[in-house]
């Protein structure tokens, strides 16, 4: 007998043995009788059709008000790639920027497994002890194949995120070169509107494509570990030019002497490599994020390159041509959209391939081809009537 006083209902599954009985263990049990209520009934939710809003004088006024809650809302709709999010995205950046740009912006690159998150954990949560307001924008790699991220980055800086003057921003990368989340100029802009002094940019990886995010922030921290190859391997990697200062993590316990000659080999070929801030010179240091060895040495080298910079011009130099860079970027993506977007474009996209592996044209002239059409086009998302 069930709950409502009605005999359960059994039978045998069909792979019984011929002599098997009352004992044997296995039986079906009938199921539960469908609800017949509508499809649409047990769908129904009143917080599924109401469309997401965003007011934007009230975005605005949280942002301000560091309503952590608002500022992320507002990150979403900067990040949305809807069309519909595109004008108010965007309006809401112009009536931010004037309240931006009062920040430090650091960007944390380094090969996996060199304790990205740990190090700015323990960077992050030493400034907050000195009074400073500290933003992460950790950007997660996106699958190619399902397109989806983990995101917990947030979960790795526990003890950060607990802080009060913390805030912790996971983003996809969305397969974007660099690793850099295509709204991350816009994400630096709203974080420093709600009074984020310090901003870290967390990177997903390092090498040729990682250099992105040198065009978004004012110093660049190039993480290694010791055993990640010797000095030409060093050398050979292009993002070495770009580093303001390389730290070699994980300097603790029996691994201290290693990272230290490691310190001392990258040390070495530093002075061979064109500088690329005027005035400053690029040097390694050894640290540990799990103990917080040294940590409070980098950001006084920070500290330093920050005061350096801005009274030898270079720090809002910097700044202004970053905005010139985001313009092209902006400019290429839109392009790329424009073009792939055109219904013609796309017909031909595909013939083209095919004769190109069918060797009856070459990719040269194929582009060539396809770019003639698309002016003729008029350079519109849809064909030309």
């Amino acid at each position: 007998m069930n709950k409502t006083g009605r005999k359960k209902s059994f039978r045998l599954p069909e792979w019984t043995p011929d002599q098997a009985g009352k004992a044997f263990a296995s039986r079906i049990v009938s199921g539960k009788t469908a609800d017949k209520r509508k499809k649409t009934d047990l769908h129904k939710s009143p917080a599924a059709k109401t469309p997401v809003s965003y007011n934007l004088d009230d975005l605005m006024k949280g942002v301000l008000a560091n309503d952590r809650t608002v500022l992320s809302k507002a990150i979403t709709l900067l990040e949305s790639n809807a069309p519909k999010h595109f004008l108010p995205a965007q309006e809401l950046v112009k009536k931010l920027l004037p309240y931006s740009g009062n920040s430090v912006r650091i960007g944390v690159t380094g090969v996996p497994g060199a304790g990205k998150s740990t190090f700015i954990e323990a960077l992050g949560l030493l400034l907050i002890r000195q009074n400073h307001k500290v933003a992460v924008l950790a950007i997660d790699p996106s699958s190619s194949i399902s397109k989806g991220s983990i995101l917990g980055d947030k979960t790795r800086m526990e003890n950060l995120a607990r802080m009060e003057n913390s805030f912790i921003r996971p983003s996809p990368a969305s397969g974007i070169l660099g690793g850099v989340a295509r709204k991350t100029r816009e994400t630096i802009i709203a974080c420093e509107a709600a009074g984020y002094d310090v901003i870290l940019v967390e990177t997903v990886g390092v090498g040729q494509s990682e250099i992105t995010v040198r065009s978004m922030v004012d110093f660049f921290l190039l993480l290694q570990i010791t055993g990640a190859g010797d000095e030409l391997q060093d050398i050979k990697k292009g993002v070495i030019e770009l580093a303001d200062l390389i730290v070699i993590n994980k300097a603790d316990g029996d691994n201290l002497q290693k990272a230290e000659a490691a310190k001392a080999e990258i040390n070495q070929i530093l002075p061979y490599l064109q500088p690329l801030t005027e005035g400053w010179k690029t040097v390694a240091l050894t640290c540990s994020a799990l103990t917080g060895y040294n940590i409070q040495l980098i950001w006084d080298k920070i500290n330093e390159f920050v005061r350096i910079t801005k009274n030898n011009g270079i720090f809002p130099q910097r700044r202004k041509q970053q905005q010139l860079e985001w313009l092209d970027t902006l400019l290429k993506e839109e392009l790329h959209n424009l073009f792939f977007s055109n219904s013609v474009i796309n017909q031909n996209y595909e013939a083209y391939k095919q004769k190109i592996l069918a060797g009856e044209t070459t990719p040269v002239l194929a582009a060539a081809d396809l770019i003639e059409l698309f002016i003729e086009q008029g350079f519109s998302k849809h064909k030309k009537v």
